[in-house]
């Protein structure tokens, strides 16, 4: 017994190379341009890396730039790049790289998903190899949290040919392959620019079955299974030496989706009758166990300006039977309700169909793979009703574009966000996010159901894994077996 007790460590700690397990496949590897969160789960800060970059607790901190100045009317940013950094063909990279990448998110026909909080950048100016000047057209208070985005990674023009599947960027971590539909490979970069990564090598696997996903934790076969898509088995984890639990707080606002150009979506009273005929906490306890903090609005609840509006969209089916009622739809309507593979979207649905039904909307379900969710409900915007985690930090702002999927119109809110992207004062800053937070919860735009948790499984001996999840990522350039 000792001796196989002793053999068990030595493997622990000679170990050198991890195998991380994902729900969600990305439909290709480049971050700039899709929307796809799982892009990021991969790539991010392993693979490709920005000017500035998100740590474990949200701050963000200098990446690719090792510092700035920013000019005293807040439109003239200077970043000086770090000597020495190449990306992993070898080549240099330098401050026309950064200039290709930036310039490339703002082109006509930009792919990037939010191309939007880059806007405000007007120039691009290489002043020397090592020194890149932006000039905004307007004050951005966020600029350097933006930067920070997966959408913002510097990538080298050569590479852009063929990025969506042989990424090529600067990171701890190199791409080696991808074998669709089954894993990622990656190696140490040891021409790092920093500080190497101690692992050698990582693999991700794509396990989108929650049952399969236990099944692989428990034989083993995975090492840290992040995001993992079965709360219920997380006591009998807890309970087994073998494993650590991480329970943490993400990005993710996951929300009842909502075409607000559809008909009967159309009308606010619709909206406010589907809001009230949802229990949010039956949809944690029964999609979640219990994991998640209901919200009111599209808003991290661990954000300082975070304003508790659950209140005015509480768990009421006479009163939204009545709103239906006002709407001139007593006999109720029937709907699409698209769900993408993850637990809360697929478990979280037949409950939600099942609140619906009760106040007389029928919503038909159809479960859909990401790659379709993206083409049919994302970008081509057919659906009534969806389920999905936002998980971009501080995204409020997707509200302020008319045609983004979910088709919400307000120019007064998209007034109020131009304002607040050219605001730097934190006080005035807070105030605007908080009024923000309160006009979608006023029109009702979506249902606004609970904030994600992070729910993640790992091999005890692991260390340098994230808790929280400030942005989708996976970062492993500090992750670690304990000796």
């Amino acid at each position: 017994m000792g001796l196989a007790l002793a053999t068990a460590a030595f493997s622990a700690q000679a170990q050198t190379d991890i195998t991380v397990a994902l729900q969600l496949e990305p439909p290709h590897l480049d971050p700039t341009s899709a929307a796809a969160g799982a892009i990021d789960s991969v790539l991010y800060s392993n693979v490709f890396e920005g000017l500035t970059r998100f740590m474990a607790d949200g701050s963000v901190v200098p990446g690719l730039a090792k510092s700035w100045e920013i000019s005293d009317d807040g439109l003239t940013y200077t970043f000086a790049l770090r000597d020495g950094v190449t990306f992993h063909d070898g080549s240099t990279m330098d401050a026309e790289d950064v200039k290709f990448s930036l310039d490339r998110i703002l082109t006509e026909d930009s792919a990037n998903a939010q191309k939007a909080l880059y806007a405000a950048i007007s120039s691009v100016e290489v002043v020397d190899p090592l020194t890149v000047r932006l000039t905004l057209s307007e004050p951005n208070g966020n600029m350097l949290f933006n930067l920070a985005w997966g959408d913002a990674v510097i990538v080298a023009p050569e590479s852009i040919e063929n990025i969506k599947q042989q990424p090529i960027g600067t990171g701890a971590f190199r791409f080696v392959e991808w074998v669709q539909s089954d894993r990622i490979e990656l190696v140490r970069n040891d021409a790092y620019w920093g500080t190497l990564a101690v692992l050698e090598a990582a693999t991700f696997k794509f396990i989108s079955d929650p049952t399969a996903a236990f099944a692989a934790v428990m034989a083993e076969d995975v090492d840290y299974f992040s995001a993992f898509p079965a709360p219920e088995n997380l006591p009998q984890f807890e309970a087994d030496p073998r494993f650590q639990v991480l329970v943490g707080s993400t990005e993710g606002e996951t929300i009842l989706s909502t075409n607000n150009k559809m008909p009967p979506f159309d009308n606010p009273l619709v909206r406010q009758a589907v809001a009230h005929a949802i229990d949010r906490q039956a949809i944690i306890d029964g999609a979640m166990f219990g994991y998640g903090t209901p919200i009111g609005t599209h808003f991290a609840p661990h954000n300082p300006a975070y304003v508790d509006l659950t209140g005015q969209s509480a768990y009421d089916p006479e009163k939204a039977k009545a709103l239906l009622t006002e709407a001139g739809l007593s006999d109720g309507f029937e709907t699409t309700l698209y769900l993408p593979p993850p637990s809360y979207a697929r478990r979280g649905g037949e409950i939600i169909a099942a609140q619906l039904a009760q106040v007389g909307i029928t919503a038909k379900i159809t479960n859909v793979e990401w790659a379709q969710w993206l083409e049919s409900v994302f970008r081509g915007k057919n659906f009534g009703l969806t389920i999905v985690s936002h998980t971009e930090p501080m995204d409020i702002g997707i509200y302020a574009n008319p045609d983004y999927y979910f088709q919400y119109d307000n120019p007064d809110f998209q007034a109020l966000i131009t304002d607040l992207n050219s605001t730097t004062d934190p006080d005035k800053r807070t105030s605007m996010m908080q009024q923000a937070q309160q006009i979608i919860a006023d029109d009702y735009v979506n249902g606004y159901l609970f904030q994600l948790a992070n729910t993640s499984v790992a091999r005890a001996e692991l260390q340098g894994l994230w808790a929280n999840a400030p942005t989708q990522a996976t970062d492993l350039t500090a992750v670690s077996w304990a000796e």
